[in-house]
Formats: C-alpha cells, sequence, structure tokens
C-alpha cells in the first residue's frame, strides 16, 4: 500500500508542479541564437539538452530574454530535437520555431509563439503545471 502512495505521490507532484527549472543546463549545447527582435526589446536562444547517453537523444529549448529587464529569462519552448531547427521573429511579439523533420511527416514541432501569453511543451508537463500557469494564457502540447 505505502508503494501505490509513493508512487501517486510521484507522479502528482511530476504532473502538477512541473517547472522548466529541472532543465540540465550545466551541460547544455549552444542552438541557434541569438536573435534579437525587430526593436530589440526581446532576444531568442536555443539550446541543446542531451539525454539517455549514447543511445539516448537530444531536447531543444528556446528562452527569450527580456532586454529590458536583464535577469527577466523565460523558456518559451520544449521539445524532442529534430534535424531542422531554427528561429526567427516574424515581429516584435512573435517568434517563429521551427522543429522538423523533413523525411518524417509526423515530426514537425514547429510552431509561431506570442511572447508573453504563449508556450509550447511537447508532453504537456508546463500546460498541467500549476506552478506555472501564471506564466502563460495558451500552453501547446503535441
Amino acid at each position: 500500500m505505502s508503494g501505490v502512495v509513493l508512487v501517486s505521490s510521484i507522479y502528482i507532484y511530476e504532473t502538477y508542479f512541473f517547472t522548466f527549472n529541472d532543465i540540465d543546463r550545466e551541460f547544455a549545447q549552444k542552438g541557434p541564437g541569438p536573435i534579437t527582435s525587430p526593436t530589440g526589446a526581446y532576444t531568442a536562444n536555443a539550446y541543446y539538452e542531451l539525454y539517455g547517453g549514447a543511445a539516448g537523444g537530444v531536447n531543444v529549448w528556446v528562452e527569450i530574454t527580456n532586454n529590458n529587464e536583464k535577469t527577466k529569462v523565460q523558456t518559451v519552448y520544449y521539445s524532442d530535437a529534430k534535424s531542422n531547427i531554427s528561429i526567427e521573429w516574424l515581429d516584435e511579439a512573435t517568434l517563429y520555431i521551427l522543429n522538423d523533420s523533413p523525411d518524417y511527416p509526423n515530426s514537425n514541432r514547429s510552431i509561431e509563439l506570442e511572447i508573453g501569453k504563449e508556450i509550447y511543451h511537447e508532453n504537456g508537463l508546463a500546460c498541467k503545471s500549476l506552478l506555472m500557469k501564471d506564466q502563460y494564457e495558451t500552453c501547446y502540447q503535441n
């Protein structure tokens, strides 16, 4: 019985108390960026997180820095990395993130995000998190 309670508690914690703070930034590799928004208010940077050793894979996340408040950095995108990754500002508040493998039609994780209002988390953990609800208006998941 105590095993069921323990497993249930871990599941609830991982699901409803998720934050991007668990990303392994110590061994992160630099991805595309920095890309500055048209008026210079924001800077976007992408990073790669390796997981699983030799048989593992790579995640990609995109952080936005508010250049008026240098300490204000927000993770707006987190997904399994595909072969084509790029970031591009469409306007001052809209960032296009390309994350696709053309040889695999169901692999497209590309999205346009309105900064300060929208985020993307492939597995949806950020969308379910009670701790992150005040950081976005809309959360997308695959």
